[in-house]
C-alpha cells in the first residue's frame, strides 16, 4: 500500500527557510517521488522530483533555493526551502508514481498516481 504523509509546514518570513517532510512506505521506496504545490486559486504545479537513481529535477522558479532529498532507510522525502518568497505560499503535496520519472516537473501532476494530504506553507 502506498501512503504518503506530509509534515513540517508552517509560517515563515520572507527570506527564511523551512524544511517539509513526507513519510512514505517501504513499498514505494523504489518509486519516483516529487513535491507539488497549489496556491489558492491556481493550478497544482510541480516543484521538484527525485528519480530512482537520486537524479533531481527542479522547476525554474525554485532552482537554487529548494533542495529535494530522500532517505530510503527511514522512508522520508524532504524539501528544504531557502530564501522563501511570498509567491512560495501554497499547500505542498508529496506525490509518487511507480513509473519512470518525467523529465520535467512543473506541469506533470497527471503523471503521479499517489498523493498525500498536503501541508501548508505560508510566507509573509
Amino acid at each position: 500500500d502506498v501512503q504518503l504523509v506530509e509534515s513540517g509546514g508552517g509560517k515563515v518570513e520572507t527570506g527564511g527557510s523551512l524544511t517539509i517532510s513526507c513519510s512514505y512506505s517501504e513499498y514505494s521506496s523504489s518509486y519516483c517521488l516529487a513535491w507539488f504545490r497549489q496556491a489558492e486559486g491556481k493550478e497544482r504545479e510541480g516543484v521538484a522530483l527525485i528519480e530512482q537513481d537520486y537524479t533531481r529535477v527542479y522547476a525554474d522558479s525554485v532552482k537554487g533555493r529548494f533542495a529535494i532529498s530522500k532517505d530510503n532507510n527511514k522512508y522520508v522525502l524532504r524539501l528544504q526551502m531557502n530564501n522563501l518568497k511570498r509567491e512560495d505560499t501554497a499547500m505542498y503535496y508529496c506525490a509518487a508514481t511507480p513509473f519512470v520519472c518525467p523529465t520535467t516537473v512543473r506541469d506533470r501532476a497527471a503523471d503521479f498516481n499517489y498523493w498525500g494530504q498536503g501541508t501548508q506553507v505560508t510566507v509573509s
